[in-house]
This record gives structure tokens, C-alpha cells and sequence, in this order.
């Protein structure tokens, strides 16, 4: 079965080919990253007109590459949440019509869906697993059950780590996507150099949760506070501090519920998934198994959206054409108390 997934939730216009939902025939991804450096973040109205402007070009490269008609194509897929609504709302209704017009099955997906999945793509993982989703919109810990059955075990409270490093970034003015840019600077510098606090929340009812609330007000506006003398307090060395304690607040909790649940495989998924930090953190963990995408798959992509499209098709699930966009979903069901 050869689905075509299209993604274009945010700022990345991107459409992909993917048979049984396993081998990548062609993933085309066109970043706006440019259209938005000026602005040190996603606009909405420039994000949503670029995707109605590409979105076709996109899609006909993707069935080049995949050297396949549409005639050829078994099912179209779609993200139509969560997101930025003009952006999603592009996808979806392009998607929704070419499906319409020749007569072939259409499937929405969650993103969040997406992004836990993509791993698979590269490195099939066994069910169930604890994904770690990591992006500017989204920071969860959960166990996965299948390709749509996650419980939520922990989530920010408040803040996204991806929306830390992308305001932290742009306060100091370090450039544009901010996670890359502090990752990038991180490495040329000490963690020493700031001892910033590592938030700390309720145990009863936030066993796995955390924030970056707090961490980011203390990089931004009360860096000279946490400075060690010892150190300059440079760029690098804040970049590097910052990095340290956004990736060491994460695993602490993922870790937890490692302990916790038994599950000894971690696969990660979303943008922030990408950061150099956050991996080598994971991989000192000897006793887990921690599975990452291509760095190429960790971005918004097409393929992901094509490969759980795949599962729900074989499932003999479909969408009708009243199929709309939400920019935010309910929360996934919350369960696993710690264990005993």
C-alpha cells in the first residue's frame, strides 16, 4: 500500500510517499525558515500563505521522486492537529480534494501520532515502548501502546522545551530556529559557567511532569544571579548552562518513569529530539534502549503522517470529507501511577 502524507502544521510545507507504512519512497520537505528569521519566529499569516503557495509543487515533486502517478497512489493522509489553523487548514483541504478527485481513501492524523512514529520508519521498535515527544509546541512523556494508543504519564506545565530554547534564543539574539543555534553554541562552551535551578514540582501530582517557566525567566532576566565567577559569562557558556539544565530536566523524569514502569525502551521523537545534549544525556543511561529518528525525520515531515496513515488504513479506518483542523486536541488519556 502506497500513501502519500501530507504535513504542514506550522511552517514546514512537506509531502512524502511511503509504502506499508515502512520504506520511505520520497519525502520532499520546503522550509520557510528564511520567511521567518527576520521576525525571530513563526508568523502565522506568512506560514499559511507559503504553504498554499508550495503545496502543490511540493506534492508533484514528492510523486516524482517516488517515480509514481497519482493513479498509483492507494490512500492520501493528512495532519489536520494540532497546529496553526491557516497552516493546517492548507494541507488538510488540499489533501481532502486530491483525495475526493481521484477517487481514493483519505486519512487524518495527529501530529503528535506523527512524530512518535517516525523513528519507525528507520528502526522498527517493538510495542509498548515510553516515547519522549520534544518539540516547540509540544514536551511529553507517555507509554505507547500501538501507533494511536498513548497514556500520558508527564507533560510541561507550562512552557514547551522547544519554546524555551526558540525565547531564550531570541532575547539575546543568537538567531533563528533557536534550538539549533543554542546547540550549536552549547557546545563551544562550559555548563559550569551558570548553576541555574532545575524546577521543582509537586511529587504527588507531578511525578513526571516538568517546567521551563521558571528556567527561562532565570536565563533572561536573572542570569547574573546563578553566574559562576569562575566562568565569563559568554554566550557559549550560557547557551551550554541553559542546554544542560532543559536536557537534565527532561531525562530526570523520563528516567523516573523508566524506573517506574519497567520499560527499557525510549524512543523520541520531534524537533528538540535532534539536539546533541538531549542524546548524549539518554545514551549514558546504560541499561535503556534509546531509539532516535534520522535527523532528517525529527522536523515536521511527510513521511511520518504517511507511515500511522498506513496502520489506520490497513485498519480499515477512513475520513470523511468533513474532516476539519484543531489547533488543539484533548489531552490523551492520563494513567500509570508509579509503581509500588
Amino acid at each position: 500500500m502506497k500513501v502519500l502524507g501530507i504535513e504542514s502544521s506550522c511552517d514546514e510545507t512537506a509531502a512524502a510517499v511511503v509504502e506499508d507504512g515502512k520504506k520511505i519512497l520520497s519525502n520532499v520537505v520546503a522550509t520557510q525558515i528564511p520567511f521567518h528569521q527576520i521576525y525571530k519566529g513563526v508568523v502565522p499569516e506568512i506560514a499559511s500563505r507559503k504553504h498554499a503557495e508550495w503545496i502543490l509543487p511540493v506534492v508533484r515533486q514528492a510523486l516524482e521522486q517516488a517515480g509514481l502517478s497519482l493513479d498509483q497512489i492507494d490512500a492520501v493522509a493528512a495532519t489536520n492537529r494540532p497546529g496553526l489553523m491557516g497552516s493546517l487548514l492548507v494541507g488538510l483541504t488540499f489533501a481532502k480534494t486530491l483525495a475526493w478527485s481521484a477517487k481514493k481513501p483519505f486519512v487524518a492524523v495527529n501530529h503528535m501520532l506523527g512524530h512518535l512514529y517516525a523513528s519507525q520508519l528507520d528502526a522498527p521498535t517493538e510495542y509498548p515502548f515510553l516515547g519522549l515527544l520534544v518539540s516547540g509546541g509540544h514536551t511529553i512523556i507517555c507509554k505507547v501502546n500501538s501507533f494511536d494508543d498513548l497514556e500520558v504519564l508527564g507533560t510541561t506545565v507550562d512552557d514547551s522545551i522547544g519554546e524555551a530554547f526558540d525565547k531564550v534564543s531570541k532575547f539575546y539574539g543568537l538567531g533563528y530556529p533557536g534550538g539549533v543555534v543554542i546547540d550549536g553554541l552549547a557546545k563551544k562552551g562550559d555548563a559550569r559557567a551558570f548553576n541555574f535551578p532545575v524546577p521543582k514540582l509537586d511529587e504527588a501530582g507531578h511525578r513526571y511532569d516538568v517546567s521551563f517557566s521558571g528556567l527561562k525567566t532565570a536565563v533572561i532576566h536573572q542570569k547574573d544571579l546563578f553566574w559562576n565567577k569562575d566562568f565569563e559569562p559568554s554566550n557559549e557558556n550560557l547557551c551550554a548552562s541553559f542546554q544542560e539544565t532543559a536536557c537534565r530536566t527532561i531525562t530526570s523524569r523520563l528516567f523516573r518513569a523508566v524506573d517506574d514502569t519497567g520499560l527499557k525502551t525510549v524512543v523520541a521523537g520531534g524537533g528538540v529530539a535532534a539536539n546533541s545534549r538531549l542524546r548524549s544525556l539518554l545514551a549514558e543511561r546504560s541499561d535503556i534502549k534509546c531509539v532516535f529518528p534520522p535527523l532528517k525525520l525529527c522536523g515536521d515531515n511527510g513521511a511520518m503522517i504517511a507511515g500511522v496513515a498506513y496502520h489506520f488504513l490497513a485498519r480499515g479506518d477512513r475520513d470523511g470529507w468533513n474532516t476539519t483542523a484543531k489547533a488543539r486536541v484533548p489531552q490523551f488519556k492520563r494513567g500509570l501511577a508509579p509503581a509500588k
